[in-house]
């Protein structure tokens, strides 16, 4: 009945079937995998950058400046915080929490952001506690967008961002960042030089358009989007009634004489507005997967139905330690030993640092405002990379050279670009600077003598 029901399904591609004579080889196996094959919501979204680089750049003696997680130890408390929740008496700390986010963190955060944002917070209805920064950009997009719905990207974008809206069903529709023509033109410019135009931005929203998703401070680029260029977006997404997915993983990642500022707090954008952070990115441990996401309860219902459908819960204890630093950090935001602006004025150090090598052999730093990676145009370095195999961007190829033939790995920035505008940005690479001075230290022997 099986073998019926196969030939049923493949009777359209009838004519490619085997001949009577070879049927006795084709086998019911061989038959299987027709109907083994992948779902088409996955079609071609198999290839991964940090796969592919991230076991180029674990190669010996390669100085790793790609993957962007720190090597620097996490506050000493959020530690200890850990070890107490796992090994204390309260037994429960180790058992399943409440799916939607573990109560004492829900509340915290609901102070937090209630104090950023100006408003009131409700911790049960108005967050959702997820597996990572991923974890909420999938909810947000499984749970907002649907078959057919296009969704508007800035590029250079986080490399998932393309793969996800696909695989809800939705159409990626892209836009770029471009330098402006003082950059292109040579020195060194910042971040903030990269701008949209306002013009193409309009062009993309129309009667199709579901969502915008923005990524501020940015990665790799480490813009910062200012108020008015924020106020452009609200605008359109208010005019055409669109929502807005703000992945603001690196909002504490902010250098001197900028500002962050999120796009919920302006005029009518609460109401349409998913809000990101992460646990990883505010305290350094990255490897704890934690992220959550806030918005009014209208939207935060269906990622929260996500959610119970697919990861349930994350992990108590962890969720126990973030609560315990968030709650220690808000209560000392505006002093100098608030965690997060230590950090932030320690990785302005370490930027400072990375771009004056870069520049020194004889590459291009675009200076970032926020975050911790810099990239840098590599146009100048004119390696002869003819002879690699493989029709791949140019920058591709470059880091590959870079990590077999200097052991200094980093990541092409055309793995944050769409397919269409690869080109534009071939000459780029992205380094990551959150990394302790030994490190660092490594990376400049190498480019120091880079001949």
């Amino acid at each position: 009945m099986y073998r019926t029901c196969l030939l049923k399904c493949l009777k359209p591609a009838r004519n490619h079937l085997p001949s009577s004579s070879a049927s006795s080889t084709f086998s019911t196996s061989t038959m299987s995998l027709f109907k083994h094959k992948n779902a088409k919501r996955i079609e071609g979204l198999d290839e991964n950058v940090w796969v592919e680089f991230t076991k180029l750049a674990a190669e010996p003696g390669v100085v790793n400046l790609g993957q962007g997680f720190p090597d620097l130890p996490p506050p000493p408390y959020v530690l200890e915080a850990l070890a107490t929740a796992a090994a204390g008496d309260n037994f429960m700390l180790n058992q399943y929490t409440r799916s939607f986010g573990h109560p004492p963190l829900v509340k915290a955060l609901a102070d937090l952001y209630g104090h950023v944002c100006g408003r009131s917070i409700d911790p049960y209805k108005d967050i959702v506690v997820t597996i990572g920064g991923y974890g909420s950009l999938s909810h947000s997009i499984l749970g907002l967008v649907d078959v057919g719905d296009e969704v508007i990207i800035i590029q250079p974008f986080f490399d998932c961002y393309e793969p996800m809206v696909k695989m809800a069903g939705g159409v990626p529709v892209f836009i770029s960042l471009k330098p402006t023509q003082e950059r292109v033109v040579g020195g060194v410019g910042d971040s903030g030089d990269w701008v949209l135009d306002r013009d193409e931005l309009a062009s993309k929203f129309n009667c199709r358009t579901k969502a915008i998703i923005i990524n501020t401070p940015n990665n790799p680029l480490g813009k910062i989007f200012k108020k008015e260029e924020l106020q452009v977006m609200a605008d359109l997404c208010i005019q055409h009634d669109v929502l807005c997915i703000s992945d603001e993983v690196y909002e504490w990642l902010v250098f001197s004489g900028h500002k962050h500022v999120k796009i919920a707090t302006l005029p009518g954008m609460w109401e349409r507005t998913i809000t990101i952070g992460s646990a990883g990115k505010a305290f350094s441990v990255t490897g704890w997967k934690l992220g959550w996401s806030v918005g009014p309860e209208h939207l935060i219902k269906h990622l929260q139905t996500v959610q119970q459908n697919t990861v349930y819960t994350c992990c108590t204890a962890i969720q126990e330690a973030i609560a315990q630093g968030i709650r220690k950090e808000r209560g000392r935001l505006k002093e100098q030993d608030c965690y997060f602006t230590l950090l932030a004025h320690e990785l302005e150090a370490k930027r400072d640092r990375m771009a004056k090598l870069l520049l020194a052999a004889g590459m291009k730093p675009v200076i970032p405002e926020g975050g911790y990676f810099i990239i840098a145009d590599i146009s100048a370095k004119d390696v002869d990379l003819t002879k690699m195999e493989g029709d791949e961007p140019y920058d591709n190829k470059f880091v590959k050279w870079m990590i077999k033939n200097k052991q200094l790995a980093a990541i092409p920035v055309t793995s944050f670009i769409s397919d269409q505008a690869k080109s534009l940005y071939e000459k780029y690479i992205r380094f990551c600077f959150i990394k302790q001075d030994r490190t660092l230290d490594s990376a400049e022997a190498i480019l120091k003598n880079w001949k």
